[in-house]
């Protein structure tokens, strides 16, 4: 009976680690360790329970002090993953090499006295065990186990000391856990019983842990987000569990909303009549279920774009989310201002239209300058991008009749090209101002400038009447990264399927950027530039565009030799 309660301890053991590492496929070493580790001891247990000989019951003896030595510090490196601490490497190493010289000692039984003095292997009642005299050095052990208790003592004192930023379940998960351990194994001690019960706290343990690991995570992605946006002052979050129960928050957005302050780890946020409440998470609750919502909110007048997304991990398709404020306070300066001059210059439309254009352009040309002035690497590449776009345009209005080309249209695109890299704006100036090639998390970040370019135009364009015009410069900004093969970005785009406009701009951008010098190379002769445009025809460029492009060669090299 008793060697069957092994084996079903066993069993479960090995059915809940293979159950945890497939459900959570992003599990750390700690985790795997204390897993394989329980599963070691019961495997131990079950091995003695059914040895014949005295030497299999040593083995296996041997077995389960391998989980026995390793097991309760693995449930401490647990415990300061779930306080969201780090313990001291000198007190990890030492814990660690005083398992090891324990189990050391153990692996000399049936050799010498050390640690059993003697020992045999008695059967009965359908279970065999192990009956010891211990040795001098077995106290080892028991040492080791109180010192654990101790350090279990601490993390449970710090734990609620810290109430406010560790969640209670937290605290009596630590006291469970450790108690299912280290008070299993007392009283195995006290009672002198020969069956072990050690297993069956461990087993807790698991259980407990496997149940608890989402919420492990979530402050894991907590402390990866304090960690990358540490030094970013103008960003805020706040995390909350798919039931909106608090998780975190940083320094940032407390010092924007002092009542999260009050708010206790694991608790709901409190329904008040707050700003926040109202404006954030009331919308969040009302909006359950979608993958984004995405706002602007105001407060101490300074804008912020509030973007709510769903946190998930491993297999979970949702475990929370998170709550980003992006301070939006100098762009929406820009949109006032340009709102304002529509106020005061729309009172008289027919005679400040011209007066209304001219602002609007020198806005889009201080941006534009804006953007030269953060970007080493293009120096000067908005302007001469322009000229190059007036010159392919009187060449395009000789094909006027097989493109449908209007001179509208080709003075729009004139117009908007200035525009087309305004979405650099929104890019970190680590990325913008690189000399060298780009990570790919860089150049994700670099790609965004297509899109973010495109809401901007659209914003500085705001009561334009030309409405042909404004879709222009959105789609020189959008797409202008576009390739005739599809395999360009923001979208993906191929072929007809990119607008027009953005098929002259990207011409006219990569010429440009092959024949100029950059930080990162030297400019490429005209030779070069123009054979490389001719080869990318029909992959990255419109064909029948790029063979007229190709025939601007003679004023597009005269205009290059007057900027030297």
């Amino acid at each position: 009976m008793i060697t069957w309660f092994y084996f079903i301890v066993l069993v479960i053991a090995v059915v809940m680690t293979g159950s945890f590492l497939y459900k959570n496929k992003n599990v750390d070493t700690i985790f795997i360790l204390f897993s394989i580790l329980v599963t070691v001891n019961c495997l131990g247990r079950y091995m003695q329970a059914c040895a014949e000989s005295l030497e299999t019951a040593i083995w296996a003896n041997r077995l389960l002090y391998i989980g026995g030595c390793y097991a309760p510090l693995m449930t401490l490196l647990v415990m300061a993953r779930l306080c969201t601490i780090k313990l001291p490497r000198p007190l990890v190493a030492f814990l660690t090499a005083y398992a090891s010289v324990v189990l050391g000692f153990v692996m000399t039984i049936g050799y010498n006295g050390l640690y059993y003095a003697s020992v045999e292997v008695v059967h009965g009642n359908g279970y065999n065990f192990l009956v010891k005299e211990y040795g001098p050095f077995h106290i080892l052990y028991p040492i080791m186990m109180g010192m654990y208790s101790l350090i279990l003592l601490w993390f449970m004192v710090y734990a609620i000391k810290r109430r406010q930023q560790i969640s209670t379940r937290t605290v009596v998960t630590i006291g469970v856990i450790g108690s299912a351990v280290f008070l299993t194994y007392l009283l195995e001690r006290l009672a002198g019983s020969k069956i072990s019960y050690l297993s069956i706290g461990y087993l807790v343990g698991m259980l407990l842990l496997t149940k608890f690991f989402d919420r492990i995570n979530m402050y894991d992605m907590s402390a990866n987000i304090v960690s990358s946006i540490e030094r970013m002052k103008e960003y805020g979050y706040i995390v909350v569990d798919n039931k909106y129960r608090f998780v975190s928050a940083n320094e940032n957005i407390k010092e924007l909303f002092p009542e999260i302050r009050g708010w206790l780890v694991d608790k709901e946020i409190p329904s008040t009549d707050s700003y926040l409440y109202q404006k954030v998470f009331r919308g969040l609750v009302e909006n359950a279920g979608e993958a984004e919502v995405s706002r602007t909110v105001s407060v101490q007048e300074r804008y912020f774009q509030v973007d709510i997304r769903e946190l998930s991990y491993g297999r979970k398709t949702q475990i929370g989310y998170l709550i980003e404020f992006i301070d939006r306070t100098a762009e929406r300066n820009y949109y006032n201002t340009i709102e304002e001059y529509n106020t005061k210059l729309e009172k008289d439309v027919e005679e400040k239209t011209e007066h209304i254009t001219y602002i609007k352009d020198m806005m889009v040309l201080g941006m534009a300058d804006m953007v030269e002035s953060r970007d080493r690497n293009t120096g000067g590449h908005i302007k001469r991008t322009s000229q190059v776009i007036r010159i392919f345009a009187e060449q395009l209005k000789k094909y006027e009749k097989q493109f449908k080309f209007s001179d509208k249209f080709l003075k729009q695109v004139v117009k908007a090209a200035p525009m087309h890299d305004l979405g650099k704006i929104a890019i970190d100036d680590a990325v913008l101002r690189k000399p060298g090639k780009y990570t790919e998390e860089e150049y994700a970040e670099m790609k965004r400038h297509a899109a973010e370019g495109a809401r901007i135009v659209e914003s500085i364009l705001q009561g334009v009447e030309d409405d042909e015009f404004v879709c222009v410069a959105r789609n020189v900004a959008c797409y202008h990264h576009e390739k005739w093969n599809g395999t360009g970005y923001p979208s993906g785009k191929g072929e007809t399927d990119i607008p027009l406009e953005s098929r002259i701009m990207a011409l006219a951008d990569v010429f440009d950027a092959l024949v100029s010098r950059r930080c990162y190379k030297e400019a490429f002769s005209y030779d070069e530039a123009f054979s490389i445009i001719e080869e990318s025809l029909g992959q990255h460029f419109d064909p029948e565009l790029g063979r007229i492009f190709m025939e601007c060669r003679p004023e597009l090299e005269a205009f290059y030799e007057g900027c030297k």
